[in-house]
């Protein structure tokens, strides 16, 4: 590559994070070139309406001709766009002309991740998306490159700002489910279809991606066991904190003997675990390695300027490779581990159960958790007479046993409801 020409970028989308990939390149353009050793130079904007007036932006940069601009040949093509079509089409487009691809869309390389390392393959480009699961946390490049020599055995985060910003409001203000949704979505934290964060799917796209890099294996999001935070109640948060708990939506990759669960649900995590304290729209991942032991990645997960800072991360990763010659990382899928079902997960369980007040109502309810091999951690009373409730917390055992226990549970004469059923996370031992 000629030694002062300039690097061509084309970004793919202008809305609060490609407006601010594009103030940065502008603003920190004597600094992009230091660090790249060329200049960087925007060579279009494709946008929905290229009429429509958008304050810093040059208006000659903008064109709604997306796949004109995404074939365009520039040296990296930067897609924040979003959502599956067209930007896998354009993606595809870029490369095929020869364009290194920057992208932050979780959705698209949850669902068809493998078609886009195929076609960076096939034409020699690079594929970087440090942007695509949380924000400005620097966690795939170490996924992928720090811990190559190191063998993950876990990775456990809260990866969506949106449902931890609720749990937070639930559990610091005791409010309820209700009125912390009404609250999100008056801030304008929820997606334009709310159930992409409230029923967990934004978080198990992200928990597909990690379990790829982390276990170079091929995960989808269908791969992925998913329940939101729609049934967490303001009781479930009083029972927590009197147990020393806090509620999270966690996204959970894991080794369970020779093949990876991959799940995202509610929690209890104990308060004094590193991720207890992340707290509103924040985003933090814990990684357990076999030599190098455990780690957090903490920082905002979200956001223009955030999230546009990874991007500029991987477009200078990219341009670098670009005048080097050479290519950063490509798909890792050597393992091809099993993908197992949510019943081979081994986790902790909290159950709360209104019960009958009368002799033998705990025999009876413990019997129903020997039957299926699960032990029984702490029981506690809650309440006398008519509001007689039990709280149990279990042992470890398989998820497949507990949900057993569970549907027994609802089946005795003794248990008038099952109230609330929630995993445990993180405790000692775990």
């Amino acid at each position: 590559m000629a030694e002062n020409r300039p690097i061509t970028v084309a970004l793919l989308g202008a809305g609060t994070v490609g407006s601010s990939v594009a103030s940065l390149l502008a603003e920190n353009s004597e600094d992009f070139a230091q660090r790249i050793g060329a200049p960087v130079h925007l060579t279009g904007v494709a946008v929905r309406d290229a009429g429509r007036a958008r304050p810093g932006l040059d208006p000659s940069l903008l064109t709604d001709d997306v796949l004109g601009l995404a074939a365009s040949g520039a040296d990296v093509v930067v897609e924040v766009m979003g959502g599956i079509e067209p930007a896998r089409t354009a993606i595809l487009a870029a490369m095929a002309a020869g364009s290194s691809v920057v992208t932050a869309n979780k959705a698209l390389l949850a669902e068809d991740g493998a078609s886009l390392y195929r076609a960076a393959a096939e034409h020699g480009v690079d594929l970087y998306f440090e942007a695509s699961v949380a924000g400005a946390i620097p966690l795939l490049r170490p996924l992928r490159e720090s811990l190559a020599g190191d063998r993950v055995l876990s990775v456990m985060g809260i990866v969506n700002g949106t449902t931890n910003f609720m749990l937070t409001k639930m559990d610091e203000a005791g409010a309820d489910y209700d009125d912390v949704f009404a609250e999100a979505e008056a801030l304008g934290y929820l997606e334009a279809d709310p159930t992409l964060d409230v029923g967990g799917h934004d978080a198990a796209a992200k928990a597909a991606i990690l379990a790829e890099l982390a276990f170079h294996t091929r995960v989808t999001i269908d791969d992925v066991h998913v329940e939101g935070i729609t049934d967490v109640t303001a009781e479930d948060m009083r029972a927590a904190r009197a147990m020393g708990f806090v509620i999270k939506l966690v996204a959970v990759a894991e080794r369970v003997g020779e093949g990876i669960v991959v799940r995202v649900h509610p929690a209890m995590i104990p308060r004094d675990h590193p991720l207890a304290s992340v707290r509103g729209a924040f985003n933090a991942v814990f990684v357990e390695a076999e030599a190098a032991g455990e780690m957090m990645f903490y920082g905002r997960g979200a956001g223009g300027n955030p999230t546009a800072s990874a991007v500029l991360g991987d477009v200078v990763a990219a341009a670098r490779n670009r005048r080097a010659g050479g290519l950063g990382p490509g798909e890792s899928t050597y393992l091809n581990l099993p993908i197992l079902d949510i019943g081979s997960a081994h986790t902790r369980y909290y159950v709360n159960l209104d019960v009958a007040d009368r002799p033998g109502v705990l025999a009876s309810i413990a019997n129903a958790f020997a039957e299926h091999g699960v032990s029984i951690q702490v029981v506690r009373q809650d309440g006398h007479g008519a509001e007689a409730g039990l709280i149990v917390r279990t042992h470890r055992a398989s998820d497949a046993a507990l949900q057993a226990t569970v549907q027994s549970l609802r089946e005795l004469d003794t248990v008038k409801r099952v109230v609330g059923v929630m995993r445990v996370e993180g405790e000692a031992g775990d």
